[in-house]
This record gives C-alpha cells, structure tokens and sequence, in this order.
C-alpha cells in the first residue's frame, strides 16, 4: 500500500505509538506517531535501559545491512550480531 509520502506501509503493523522508517541511504528512522523525533532502546528483564539513542540505530542499521547482503548473496551466514568488540557473523 502507498503512502502520501511515495513510500509503502506495511499492512498488520503492531506498534501504537511510534512510526519506523527505512531507507537504503539514509538508515532507520523513529518518530512518534504526531512526527517529532524519537529513538531505540535496548531494555533488560530487570527493565533498565542498557544502550539507546543515534549509536544503537545505527548498529541495528549495520547489522540488518550485513544480514541482508549475506542473504542476497546466497553467503550460508546463519546470523549477525554486534556486541561492544565488534560486527560478527556466524557461519555453516
């Protein structure tokens, strides 16, 4: 489905309050649902927040990049990740 903005929604979207948007050069974006700027967080089971903000969307950008092109590529990396010393992925 198109959007006003020339980009497509996906149908059966679950988030209530916030809008996610990606593009190939520009990465993630976060907005609240009324537009103004908003940001990731990674919360533990005890509910603190251990990253957040511009640097972990750009890690998850990275991460979900290098996944993709692994996938496109036909490359049987079986996951990617990032942790404190780095990208990694795993392979068969």
């Amino acid at each position: 489905m198109a959007t006003a903005k020339g980009g497509e929604k996906l149908d059966g979207g679950v988030l209530e309050h916030a809008v996610i948007a990606a593009q190939g050069w520009e990465g993630f974006t976060i907005t609240t649902d009324d537009g103004h700027p908003a940001t990731l967080a990674v919360v533990d089971e005890r509910g603190q927040i251990i990253e957040s903000g511009p640097e972990l969307v750009s890690e998850l950008w990275a991460v979900a990049v290098m996944s993709y092109r692994r996938f496109l590529i036909k490359e049987k990396a079986l996951k990617v990740w990032s942790e404190p010393s780095g990208l990694f992925e795993e392979r068969e």
